[in-house]
């Protein structure tokens, strides 16, 4: 036998040993490709579908309701209100008084048992010109000023203070025994026009 026929003889043994060690080796990185995969699936599987036992309890947490500060924050705007009804009553009667010496009317409502001198005539006066101290200009923006300060700017409470003012003219008018005198009701005016323009501001619509 010849050299050549033993070196052409073991020429088929040798491929058929390297597609053996190729197909195993293909085999082996196929395997551990989808064994990464499978893997990597099961993680992103396990990313989405499983949910965040903290979420959801921060998002418990955060909606509950506290009863205590809702009780605490509804006392407070009652108070609020009723001090605005207070307020506007004193101011209103003080200007429905002013008014009235001013114009010699005070003895009439008092049963003529008060007479107004000159000087405290002259101060009234001056007090509910236009831009006196209780003319409707001033006093129309204490209230508003008023109500700001109580609703520390508050958009939401706007409507609360506008109930408020009402009740408080309208007790004003129970108290003073009818109905108020003309710049008091001008200062009525007012105060509806400054909720108003607050509400208009804040892109509130008051129309029913």
């Amino acid at each position: 036998m010849s050299v050549n026929g033993i070196t052409g003889a073991s020429n088929p043994y040798s491929t058929y040993t390297a597609q053996t060690k190729n197909t195993n080796t293909e085999a082996k990185t196929e395997a551990t490709t989808g064994s990464a995969k499978e893997e990597q699936t099961t993680q992103n599987s396990g990313a989405v579908y499983e949910p965040s036992k903290d979420a959801a309890t921060v998002t418990t947490k955060k909606y509950k309701p506290d009863a205590n500060m809702i009780a605490k924050l509804k006392a407070d705007t009652d108070a609020r209100v009723s001090q605005m009804k207070s307020l506007v009553e004193k101011l209103l009667l003080k200007q429905g008084d002013t008014y009235g010496k001013a114009n010699d009317i005070w003895s009439v409502l008092s049963s003529g048992n008060f007479t107004v001198d000159a000087a405290t005539k002259a101060q009234a006066q001056k007090d509910i010109g236009e831009d006196g101290y209780w003319g409707v200009s001033q006093t129309s923006q204490r209230i508003l000023d008023f109500a700001t300060a109580l609703t520390g700017g508050d958009p939401s409470k706007i409507e609360k203070m506008r109930n408020a003012f009402l009740k408080g003219y309208e007790k004003a008018e129970k108290t003073w025994g009818g109905k108020l005198p003309e710049i008091s009701k001008q200062t009525y005016d007012a105060v509806l026009k400054g909720f108003d323009k607050m509400a208009e501001d804040a892109g509130i619509n008051t129309e029913a």
